[in-house]
């Protein structure tokens, strides 16, 4: 493996986001703002503990001091660094919003930070601009670009997005200098998950309601995975999945489906994430068809809409904590 080394530039302070506060099942709601004077945080990491150099799936990257200037290129990265109070200098827009803008469950984090993307092709030119002293992303987005990034600023990537949001958040720790930090989040989010299944089993007799995962986009409809972030999320609460949404296999965290196979679904609770064009997608003929309407979730009034940007491209702590408050509601336990 190689070894890159970078230079620190004269660095400017950036606004820092107050600490994720402790959130309860029933509302879940983050209680951070934005604050333009304060370091607290990124001041939190331990300066002696830097530099550092971290073993990535690209080799060995040294960050020669605390990062305080941080460009993140995808939605994981983004919820893992406001998690621990950073506001990025830099980030992508979702490719997921056709209308742009940040994540808006991340609304009150994301004040003035400099859209760089789209996602699948960073602008360069505007990363540079900004100064970063710490890029973060993923070898399956920017595989491609990873040497020009890393000739702007120390780039840590991670092999892969979304099942693997929680060892790619222990690499997003160890980039900060914050490994405590995402460590102690990461366990209270799992206290969480724990204690909400507890209570739905509770309610429910000792059993637990299975949980299906259904994504409208344009293409075909997908089933996600129970190795998919979201699938990860429901095990976490304790939730059973269907047979047909049970994998093993990292390369297959997502099933194709058609109109006729949407009975694969079948659970007594079926959450459905849609792109936010549903115009793009098969969501109107399937939720129209007798194959659909027959489902006992759909009669019941267990078919759940919820937002994509959480439970589809928020890969990260506070998107699974939006999850688990869509779970109480469904469940009645909120």
């Amino acid at each position: 493996m190689s070894t890159r080394r970078f230079r620190m530039r004269g660095l400017s302070r950036i606004g820092i986001a107050a600490l994720v506060a402790t959130v309860s099942l029933s509302g879940l709601a983050a209680c951070g703002k934005d604050s333009a004077t304060t370091d607290a945080t990124v001041s939190a990491a331990d300066a002696t503990s830097f530099p550092r150099t971290l073993d990535t799936v690209m080799g060995q990257v040294t960050i020669p001091k605390v990062p305080k200037r941080v460009v993140v290129l995808d939605t994981g990265e983004l919820d893992s660094v406001t998690l621990v109070g950073i506001k990025p200098v830099g980030a992508v827009i979702p490719h997921t919003k056709t209308k742009g803008g940040f994540p808006a469950y991340l609304a009150d984090k994301v004040g003035g930070v400099t859209d760089v993307g789209p996602l699948l092709e960073p602008n360069l030119e505007r990363i540079a601009s900004l100064k970063p002293d710490l890029i973060l992303s993923s070898k399956v987005r920017h595989d491609k670009i990873y040497d020009k990034l890393s000739g702007i600023a120390p780039t840590v990537f991670t092999e892969n997005t979304g099942g693997t949001w929680k060892a790619n958040l222990a690499v997003h720790g160890k980039a900060l200098g914050l490994e405590k930090q995402v460590a102690d989040a990461l366990k209270a989010y799992e206290d969480r998950a724990r204690a909400l299944g507890d209570t739905i089993k509770a309610k429910n007799n000792g059993a637990m309601p299975t949980a299906s995962v259904v994504r409208f986009l344009a293409g075909p409809t997908r089933l996600y995975q129970s190795n998919s972030f979201s699938g990860v999320v429901l095990a976490d609460i304790g939730l059973p999945r269907p047979a047909s949404q049970v994998s093993t296999d990292p390369k297959k965290t997502m099933k194709d489906v058609s109109p006729e196979q949407i009975d694969q679904a079948d659970a007594d609770l079926i959450f459905v994430a849609t792109i936010d064009d549903p115009g793009k997608t098969e969501k109107g003929a399937v939720t129209t068809s007798p194959v659909w309407r027959d489902l006992p979730a759909v009669k019941n009034g267990k078919a759940i809409d919820v937002l994509d940007e959480t439970w589809m491209s928020g890969i990260g702590v506070q998107a699974a904590d939006t999850m688990l408050a869509d779970v109480a509601k469904a469940t009645g336990t909120a």
